[in-house]
């Protein structure tokens, strides 16, 4: 779906939603629906209802860029001074001539806004800037992201390639072991190595947990150097052409004593478990309970304690959630790309995490990573 069609697809749900306008300012919904990298700019879509053009804002230092990204389907403007005031200006002059209902001008427009990452400051000060004009504040976050949440096939194929290369390049890392290298030294080389594949960089901070370290879901490499007869867990990614991969995989180094092995396999069958459970139409809170009820039966349900896994895109985390928490009624849609990590985490022990990046279809789901899910053994 090109940009054209993503902005006229908005500007469609905003005369479902009988709104006039909508302010996007989180940067990566202006990346989706103006192909806009740079790190200023904001994107003013009108409704089909009206007959103003939508509008790409940035400031001086980013015109030329602005010019080779932004499509035709938006106007650019680049302004002098502060983006909000160029906004306001620009809805000011909206409020003639247009705005009729049945030969009655209305009594006020509807500006939506992307309450998720409007800040409160900014919030106020664009209510500051609008005030006299004939304009409402509504908060609609999500609207964007309601699209994203659906991978066209080209967005999928950019998935797929960086999952592809985040997978190369923990191959090169691996070929030298593990054992004797410290977990820092470790995340560093496959940062590097992404890098010279061609990725614009990891799509997050690698994780790299030795040992008792790898209890910790969200550990950071140390300077420690790993030793032999652990597991160790690697939780990496990349971002390539603007979209992201997310996996993780556990392997032994040397060797593996009864415990570990007892948890990886353990874990290995909730996350079968939770690929076979997923497919569009289901819930994700459905999808997190089978793939969890695995892990509960062996008597470490209190050990798995985040969801089983959630969205990716130009984010690494997006929608959907497949989450305890997740609402009932979100149903996960063919599409969508999601991981699959359930994981088991001993205080002072061992932890345990098995994750594949899949998008989502009508009969189940499509794993686009390819490292053996098999307990590997390193020196």
């Amino acid at each position: 779906m090109s940009e054209g069609e993503r902005v006229a697809a908005v500007a469609r749900l905003l005369g479902e939603r009988e709104l006039d306008a909508l302010l996007v300012s989180g940067p990566a919904n202006v990346r989706y629906l103006s192909n806009y990298t740079g790190s200023n700019g904001l994107a003013l879509i009108a409704s089909t209802e009206s007959a103003r053009p939508h509008l790409f804002l940035t400031d001086f230092r980013y015109a030329t860029q602005a010019e080779q990204q932004v499509p035709g389907c938006l106007e650019r403007e680049i302004s002098t001074g502060d983006l909000l005031e160029s906004v306001c200006l620009q809805l000011r002059g909206w409020e003639g001539g247009d705005a009729q209902d049945g030969g009655q001008r209305r009594a006020a427009r509807r500006l939506g806004f992307d309450d998720a990452h409007l800040t409160v400051a900014q919030h106020r000060r664009l209510g500051d800037l609008l005030e006299g004009a004939s304009w409402e504040l509504e908060p609609c976050g999500g609207l964007v992201e309601s699209l994203r949440e659906i991978k066209d096939p080209e967005e999928l194929r950019r998935i797929g390639a960086a999952a592809q290369l985040a997978d190369e390049a923990l191959r090169a890392v691996l070929e030298r072991g593990l054992a004797g290298r410290s977990e820092r030294e470790v995340a560093i080389a496959l940062e590097l190595q992404m890098r010279r594949l061609g990725a614009e960089g990891p799509s997050f901070p690698a994780i790299v947990a030795a040992g008792a370290h790898g209890a910790l879901p969200h550990a950071e490499p140390r300077d420690a150097q790993i030793p032999v007869g652990v597991l160790v867990t690697i939780d990496w990614g990349a971002t390539l052409d603007g979209y992201c991969s997310d996996c993780t995989r556990t392997f032994a180094v040397g060797h593996a004593d009864g415990l570990a092995r007892e948890v990886y396999e353990l874990v290995l069958a909730a996350q079968r478990t939770g690929l076979d459970a997923l497919r569009a139409g289901r819930s994700g809170r459905e999808v997190d309970a089978d793939a969890r009820a695995v892990i509960e039966r062996a008597g470490y349900g209190e050990q798995f304690g985040h969801g089983l896994g959630h969205g990716v895109g130009i984010e690494v985390h997006e929608a959907p959630r497949l989450s305890r928490t997740a609402p009932e009624e979100q149903l996960v849609r063919a599409g969508t790309v999601v991981t699959v990590e359930p994981g088991v985490y001993l205080p002072g022990r061992v932890g345990v995490r098995i994750e594949d990046l899949v998008s989502v279809t009508a009969e189940g789901c499509r794993v686009l990573n390819g490292l053996s899910k098999e307990l590997t053994v390193l020196d």
